[in-house]
């Protein structure tokens, strides 16, 4: 498949890929249009372009409105180039009858030339998918190249081997890497079974160096559709490591769904497999054994975005072992929260009160977390998650978590909202994770 490689990592988001598309389109449409003017042709024409507006607005209503697939709102830049892509398609469509071959050809290939152009204009507004493989689901990223850490000690664990935090003792060498590294890495599913996309692996500058110190670890979980790229993370922390001499976590973006059309609720079940355990045993196993790290607890954090963020404070409060640090951005008020109904019958059988057994709020109320830190991100432009938010940040600082709940001026529930959430969320845990000085020092 590498004579793929390049396609696949075309960049699908930005110019020239988009500008040509949108010039194609502009050009067809003239083309279509460019019919020796008639009474007859400018009825069709009118006919045409709307009865493709009028499936465009169907398909919203019913999509969004009445059975809310989505689980949120697609913004108004959605709804304008779906439109637009029905409303040209039509006057493609109404251009094949009584028509030359040519035109008729032509036409044709103008429908797809349409889908295709609203499908990166949308694409291009979510601003999640960059290249033509994330956009199919299809792992481009090399294997990364990892530098074994020391052998364990006795118990599986090795001690933390600073006894102060490292913003005080470590001295950036010459030979720094001015950003991190990305890649891949399948993580074995030894006691889960789980089926899950390779995970995408940062190393922060700081651990590409010779004789690199043990630094925090971060396992990251994204949205839903959505992949384990570790693009996104790795912009932020390139950000922060410049600016704390190299130093940033080492994070796994790790898969909590296997097939990205899937909601798993990140829960061991008969139907979806055993996620839970998957992110809780394998990938923290793995994580433990192959990447130089800290073991001491305290500098662990669960991270995730929309589906992921729910998974995030879920997983923290079930697993206080593991993780003492929790970054939700813009998460679910609970599993399954778009689609509770199916969620309720797939997963826990129709039972309810094991179904609200595992919503955050409920989850939180039975701990007393005193040691733990939360951050709550979201989009002031997204008041539905932003009630959920407050919600269970509210919960967690109940739970005696110190907590910090923050909105994104102007950003939605999309790419807006993942990097300043993860820009926040990290500026904020630095000082816990002992990469920059408290405030206060």
């Amino acid at each position: 498949m590498n004579w793929l490689d390049p396609l696949l990592k075309l960049d699908i988001a930005n110019p020239p890929v988009t500008t040509i598309a949108w010039v194609l389109s502009l050009g067809a449409v003239i083309f279509l249009l460019a019919r020796r003017p008639s009474p007859r042709w400018l009825i069709t024409a009118t006919v045409g372009i709307s009865a493709g507006l009028l499936l465009s607005a169907l398909t919203w209503f019913l999509t969004v409105r009445v059975f809310n697939l989505f689980g949120v709102g697609l913004g108004t830049v959605t709804y304008v180039w779906f439109g637009a892509a029905c409303a040209a398609s039509g006057l493609a469509l109404v251009n094949l009858w009584k028509t030359k071959p040519l035109r008729r050809s032509l036409a044709a290939a103008s429908v797809l030339l349409f889908a295709a152009t609203g499908a990166l204009g949308i694409n291009a507004s979510f601003g999640l998918d960059r290249t033509l493989g994330a956009l199919l689901g299809i792992n481009t990223l090399p294997q990364i190249a990892l530098t074994p850490p020391e052998t364990p000690s006795a118990g599986g664990l090795r001690p933390n081997p600073a006894a102060r935090p490292l913003w005080q003792t470590w001295t950036p060498p010459a030979d720094l890497p001015a950003t991190g590294s990305t890649g891949s890495q399948v993580i074995p599913n030894t006691l889960s079974g789980f089926t899950s996309r390779p995970a995408g692996i940062y190393l922060p500058p700081a651990a590409l160096v010779p004789n690199a110190p043990a630094l925090p670890l971060v396992i990251l979980l994204m949205g839903q559709p959505g992949n384990p790229d570790p693009e996104y993370v790795a912009t932020s922390l390139d950000k922060e490591a410049a600016r704390h001499g190299g130093l940033a976590p080492i994070v796994v973006v790790a898969d909590q769904l296997g097939d990205p059309t899937i909601d798993p609720l990140c829960l061991d079940s008969a139907k979806f497999g055993n996620a839970e355990t998957f992110l809780t045993r394998d990938v923290v196993n793995w994580a433990s054994a192959n990447l130089n790290v800290i073991q001491d607890h305290r500098y662990w954090t669960i991270a995730g975005y929309s589906n992921g963020g729910q998974c995030a404070i879920s997983l923290a409060a079930k697993h206080p072992d593991i993780w003492s640090n929790v970054l939700d951005i813009s998460g679910e008020a609970f599993p399954g929260s778009e689609i509770t109904a199916q969620s309720l019958s797939d997963v826990f059988n129709g039972n309810q009160a094991a179904y609200d057994a595992e919503k955050p709020v409920t989850l939180l109320s039975a701990h007393r977390l005193p040691g733990d830190f939360a951050i709550f991100t979201v989009g002031s432009l997204d008041p539905g998650i932003a009630a959920g938010q407050r919600t269970v940040a509210a919960a967690a600082q109940n739970a005696g978590i110190t907590t910090i709940y923050h909105e994104i001026p102007n950003a939605d529930h999309l790419v807006s909202a993942l990097a300043g959430g993860l820009d926040f969320g990290f500026d904020a845990l630095f000082p816990r994770l002992g990469l920059a000085a408290p405030p206060h020092a």
